[in-house]
């Protein structure tokens, strides 16, 4: 197996993904729970899958999502890159990059990372505005940061390949 990389997301081929019959997946990893979302088959619009629970062992984690992907034909996946607010990669950024190396030898595709920095708390302003309780928003919330991650990617990615 060739070694994992991240490719810088101006690098990825929408057509490519097209014409393979490829998908995107979107992964909000967090230290409790990852949430994952799918884009449509045209690559434009992304939807929610779910959020697993981590066990606390990476590799059974890993385990656990690849199986909730293994419906989906996936060609890239985007993970939320927690970079601080300053956009310096932190001790977060450390663990999410560990998690995603280990989940590329169970799960082959091209990875890339979007910056998530806003992503939880704009999804948790859109459920407030809504009038999800607090229980309610605890449930969804990493699969909607999920779905906002991999949202924000597709969009870049259909502007700059003209999609």
């Amino acid at each position: 197996m060739p070694e994992f990389f991240v490719k810088n997301l101006v690098d990825v081929d929408v057509d490519e993904l097209l014409s393979s019959e490829s998908t995107a997946v979107g992964l909000d990893v967090g230290d409790k729970t990852v949430g994952m979302a799918v884009a449509d088959r045209r690559i434009k619009i992304a939807g929610g899958i779910t959020t697993v629970a981590r066990t606390g062992i990476i590799e059974k984690d890993c385990e656990l999502i690849r199986r909730h992907l293994e419906p989906y034909k996936i060609g890239l996946v985007i993970f939320g890159w927690p970079v601080q607010m300053n956009g310096i990669p932190g001790e977060q950024c450390e663990k999410v990059l560990k998690f995603v190396t280990k989940l590329s030898a169970r799960l082959p595709a091209n990875y890339a990372e979007w910056d998530e920095r806003f992503s939880s708390s704009a999804v948790d302003d859109v459920m407030i505005q809504a009038n999800l309780s607090r229980r309610k928003r605890k449930k969804f919330i990493d699969k909607t940061a999920a779905v906002y991650i991999l949202q924000g990617a597709l969009d870049f990615l259909n502007r700059t390949s003209g999609g």
